[in-house]
């Protein structure tokens, strides 16, 4: 399996630690290392995070090519829809005030409309 020998090499060539990508992509230090170690699958959606973290491919994460970036300029583009949004908001639960939280939460919900 190419994919979690992947995982390690692109968190070390970052120079991070695995507790600052568990944290990053929101599990334990431990969960994070079973994910390294081809113990436990690794979810889509953190596997997303990550490959856009690295700026590399779910292809390359996967061990599918050996090209960290596609050549498709359609992929390049960054683009962040409301599901993407939601995530972060996700992710930075912890940092904002329950206050901030539902304010963005409102907006949100009201910009679906």
């Amino acid at each position: 399996m190419g994919f979690y020998p992947r995982l390690k090499d692109l968190k070390e060539d970052a120079d991070l630690t695995q507790k600052q990508v568990a944290d990053l992509i929101g599990v334990s230090m431990n969960h994070y290392g079973k994910y390294e170690r081809g113990e436990t699958d690794i979810p889509l959606e953190k596997a997303v995070i990550l490959a856009k973290y690295y700026n590399v491919s779910l292809d390359y994460l996967a061990g599918l090519t050996n090209e960290k970036n596609s050549k498709n300029p359609q992929e390049e583009a960054v683009i962040i829809n409301k599901a993407d949004l939601y995530y972060m908001l996700s992710l930075v639960r912890n940092i904002l005030s329950h206050n901030n939280l539902n304010q963005i939460e409102k907006y949100l919900q009201n910009s679906k409309k």
